[in-house]
């Protein structure tokens, strides 16, 4: 049997073709996630930055300002530093549950970005169970710290894990009952649909408006579950030198450090999502109704505009919540359970009963 060699080039050129094809759609695939985790990792950069900045304000003292230019890069600075750093492991703890404790926390919290949707129709993955995937995704963080305490064979780690594991509880559940009441009103619990509800009547029709008790209480939720103060018992230094973070150093140490502001920046754009209209420019028709359609425009320059005015609206909320960690003082922990099951609970049912009844009531 003779094969012409034309036809042998013919082959050669057609499986090379479905090579490349099948290395762009690869490429095509990963291209959005690791451009999203560069746009989240240069936030947190910000964010560490902004917050060095505030604090510094607050308390009137200079802030970073030898690492680059105003300091901007002293985030960068410090993590090089953990990087190579010694990575110190207890003689005596279970080796493995304390290296996989801070990578579970940091993963359990990059998945959730991607049910937000940053732009008009510009989101990673659209679920129809977009905000109750992002709540039991973050059920996993807390288990990181409780394996990361249990592991270090310290008893003022484990207490750090078992207080984080507390407090999660304690403030999920006021949390995910706001999140039904959004949903009730949205019909939908797409964080897609929930941002074209309110985007119907403009700065009127936004959530805060319409659920001024469930954003309250989402607001002190979203602070407790990040650990931030006043909420930071786990890891409170006058009580447990460090709590889960002790026995670590190096870049596992620096992984609690990110998981830290990853949480508070996720929690930043959920509240924009659910409360403030999400990528909606937000103006009411009554004055320009067609500069208020620009940022559904198709095309470069419409998801730019969407990605900006979510980004506006997330630092805003940042901004709160960096001015409360430096001005209120830290809680008892007494008084952190109190608040969640004897204050927020009641309320927030309360809050899902009523909004469960208007929506009966308007049927």
């Amino acid at each position: 049997m003779i094969i012409d060699t034309t036809e042998i080039q013919d082959i050669n050129s057609f499986s090379r073709l479905e090579s490349l094809k099948e290395v762009y759609g690869i490429l095509w695939v990963l291209a959005p996630i690791f451009t999203l985790v560069l746009g989240i990792t240069i936030s947190v950069l910000a964010i560490v930055w902004l917050e060095r900045e505030i604090s510094a304000g607050i308390q009137q003292r200079i802030g970073p300002e030898y690492a680059g230019p105003w300091g901007v890069l002293q985030a960068l600075a410090d993590g090089t530093k953990l990087l190579f750093k010694e990575n110190l492991i207890p003689s005596r703890g279970d080796i493995r549950l304390f290296s996989i404790g801070p990578s579970l926390s940091v993963i359990s919290i990059l998945i959730s970005y991607s049910v937000i949707p940053f732009g008009y129709n510009f989101v990673l993955s659209d679920l129809n169970i977009g905000v109750f995937l992002w709540i039991a995704i973050s059920s996993i963080a807390p288990i990181g710290l409780l394996m990361s305490g249990y592991g270090s064979n310290n008893k003022y780690s484990f207490l750090g894990g078992l207080r984080a594991a507390a407090q999660f509880i304690s403030y999920e559940i006021p949390l995910t009952l706001c999140v039904l009441s959004i949903s009730l009103l949205s019909n939908s619990l797409s964080t897609v649909d929930i941002v074209d509800t309110q985007s119907k009547y403009g700065f009127g029709g936004w959530n805060l408006w319409r659920q001024p008790i469930g954003f309250i209480v989402f607001l002190i939720s979203s602070l407790a579950e990040c650990e931030r103060l006043p909420f930071d018992l786990p890891e409170a230094e006058e009580e447990l030198v460090a709590g889960y973070q002790t026995e670590y150093s190096g870049i596992k140490f620096g992984l609690f450090y990110v998981a830290s502001y990853l949480n508070l920046l996720i929690s930043s754009l959920f509240v924009t999502v659910l409360y403030l209209g999400g990528s909606n420019i937000s103006i009411p028709y009554i004055f320009v109704s067609e500069f208020f359609e620009i940022n559904k425009a198709y095309g470069v320059f419409g998801t730019t505009i969407g990605i900006f005015i979510t980004l506006a609206k997330t630092y805003l909320f940042l901004f709160v919540s960096i001015t409360t960690r430096w001005t209120l003082p830290r809680l008892r922990m007494d008084q952190l359970l109190n608040l969640g099951w004897k204050f927020l609970l009641p309320i927030s049912l309360g809050n899902l009963l009523l909004t469960t009844s208007s929506q009966l009531f308007s049927l």
